[in-house]
């Protein structure tokens, strides 16, 4: 079995819900905001506007990507997933598909934060969670980098 990305379909939003609501759970400074379900229904909506691309393994949706257009929404892993590679395909995806990305970054994810950085994300600006749902401070980021000039 090898891993593929491919377009998500309606039946992916529990597995993705699944992903979205373990990390807000098990992520410490994390707000426990939306439950499961609403996580899934969440997933379910950007699925029914062809935001996501899902990677695939062994028959199990192990990550995601959803772009509105330019901006990256959401990029999340299962945990057995991190560091293996299959953020760098997601992304890679995204890229071949606009000349021009950015996302909004929680500033206390340093993880992510790293993995933008070397992805080829510059930092434009900063904020204090004003523009995002978990009002936590948050890094703005363009690729690529010579966008940001």
């Amino acid at each position: 079995m090898s891993l593929f990305l491919r377009a998500a379909r309606p039946l992916d939003a529990g597995a993705m819900g699944d992903i979205l609501h373990r990390f807000q759970r098990d992520t410490d400074w994390m707000p426990d905001h939306h439950s499961g379900a609403e996580a899934i229904a969440h997933c379910d909506v950007m699925i029914a506007l062809g935001w996501v691309t899902v990677a695939e393994y062994a028959g199990a949706v192990v990550g995601f990507l959803a772009r509105h257009g330019e901006e990256i929404c959401a990029l999340y892993l299962v945990p057995d997933a991190r560091g293996s590679g299959v953020a760098d395909l997601l992304m890679a995806e995204a890229k071949a598909r606009s000349p021009r990305l950015w996302l909004r970054v929680i500033e206390a994810n340093r993880r992510a934060h790293r993995f933008y950085l070397r992805a080829g994300f510059a930092e434009v600006a900063r904020g204090d969670g004003a523009e995002n749902d978990e009002n936590l401070p948050d890094i703005t980021m363009v690729w690529p980098r010579e966008a940001a000039q």
